[in-house]
C-alpha cells in the first residue's frame, strides 16, 4: 500500500472520531452549563469545553469573550478551527474522496451524505434544541460510519490504518477528558465526592457511553476513582486507554506480519500497553491523576509520531 493511501485512511478515521469527541465534548458542556448556579459561585464550564479540546490559544486569536455562543462557534462550525466538527467532517470527506476505492460503499455514502447535509446547515440560526440536534447527528455519523466499516472492509492493512487512527484518536480524547475534569472543572471550592463533583463523573460516563458498563462492572453509586479505573485500566471498557492500546499493538503487530518489518511505533505501543497493565488505580492517583494522564498524552503524541514516521510519509 503507497503511504499516502494509508495516511488518508488513518487521518479518516482520526477525523470522524475527533468529530464525535468534540460533539460529546459540547454536549457534556451544555447538561452542565444547565446546573443551578448554586452549586457553584463560579463557573468554568465552557473554558473546560476548550481545554478538553486544547484549542484555547486559537480561541482568543479570533475571539474576545469565553461564552456558550463563541465556545459553541468555535468548536463546533469554525473554518478557523481545524478541529471543529464542521473542520474535521470536511478533513474526513477530502481523506475519503482521495482513498475512494479503498472503501466500501457504505462507506462513502455515509461520509459523503453527511458533509452534503453539514455544508447546508447554519450554526448562528441554532437555538439550544436545534444545537442538540446537530450534535446528535454528528455522534450518529461517526457510529454509523465506523459500523460500515467494521461490517464490510476486508481484513487486511487497509481496514488496520483505520483502526489505528481510531484507536490513537479515541485514546487522546478519552485522556484529556479525564485531565480537564479532575484539573480544571472541578473548582478549588468544591470538594471531591460532592454534588457538583458526583454530577460531573455521572455526565462524563454518559457521554463517552460507560454510564451503564459503569454499574455492570462496580453495582455502586458513582466514585471517582472507579471512574478513573474504568477509563484508564478497563480493557473491557472500550474508549479505555488499556483497551485502545490493547488494539493498537494487535493492529500494528498484524501491519508488521503483512509488510515483514517492525520498527518503533511496534516497541513503544507495546511498552506503553504493558505499563497500562501493570498500573493499579492507587498508583495512579499516589502519582497525581492530572500530571499521569499528562504524561500519558505526551506518549501517545510520540506513538502517533511513530506511526507517521515509520508508515504515513
Amino acid at each position: 500500500m503507497l503511504s499516502r493511501t494509508a495516511s488518508n485512511l488513518y487521518w479518516l478515521f482520526r477525523n470522524t472520531e475527533r468529530a464525535d469527541f468534540v460533539a460529546r465534548i459540547l454536549d457534556a458542556t451544555m447538561r452542565l452549563a444547565a446546573l443551578p448556579t448554586s452549586y457553584n459561585g463560579e463557573r468554568n464550564e465552557w473554558e473546560s469545553a476548550l481545554a478538553s479540546a486544547g484549542n484555547i490559544a486559537l480561541f482568543e486569536q479570533h475571539y474576545d469573550v469565553v461564552n456558550e455562543d463563541t465556545v459553541r462557534d468555535f468548536l463546533a462550525f469554525s473554518p478557523h478551527n481545524p478541529s471543529s466538527i464542521r473542520s474535521c467532517l470536511e478533513y474526513a470527506r477530502t481523506n475519503a474522496r482521495a482513498v475512494r476505492t479503498a472503501l466500501t460503499a457504505e462507506m462513502w455514502e455515509t461520509i459523503n451524505d453527511a458533509w452534503l447535509q453539514l455544508k447546508n446547515s447554519r450554526g448562528n440560526d441554532m437555538d439550544r434544541d436545534a444545537f442538540s440536534d446537530f450534535l446528535e447527528f454528528t455522534k450518529t455519523v461517526s457510529l454509523h460510519f465506523d459500523g460500515s466499516a467494521y461490517r464490510t472492509m476486508l481484513r487486511n492493512d487497509a481496514y488496520y490504518f483505520t483502526r489505528l487512527g481510531v484507536s490513537i484518536e479515541r485514546a487522546d480524547n478519552t485522556a484529556r477528558i479525564l485531565d480537564v475534569k479532575y484539573h480544571v472543572l472541578l473548582p478549588e471550592t468544591e470538594r471531591v465526592g460532592g454534588s457538583l463533583d458526583y454530577f460531573q463523573w455521572t455526565t462524563i460516563l454518559r457521554e463517552v457511553q460507560a454510564h451503564t458498563a459503569y454499574h455492570w462492572v462496580y453495582r455502586e453509586a458513582v466514585k471517582p476513582w472507579h471512574v478513573a479505573d474504568l477509563l484508564i485500566l478497563n480493557r473491557q471498557m472500550p474508549r479505555s486507554l488499556a483497551c485502545c492500546y490493547e488494539s493498537l499493538v494487535r493492529h500494528l503487530d498484524l501491519i508488521a506480519d503483512i509488510y515483514g518489518r517492525r520498527g518503533r511505533s511496534q516497541r513503544l505501543a507495546a511498552t506503553t500497553s504493558a505499563r497500562l497493565g501493570a498500573s493499579r488505580i492507587e498508583e495512579v492517583f499516589g502519582h497525581g491523576l492530572h500530571e499521569w494522564v499528562g504524561e500519558f498524552i505526551v506518549e501517545n503524541n510520540r506513538l502517533g509520531a511513530e506511526i507517521t514516521e515509520q508508515y504515513l510519509i
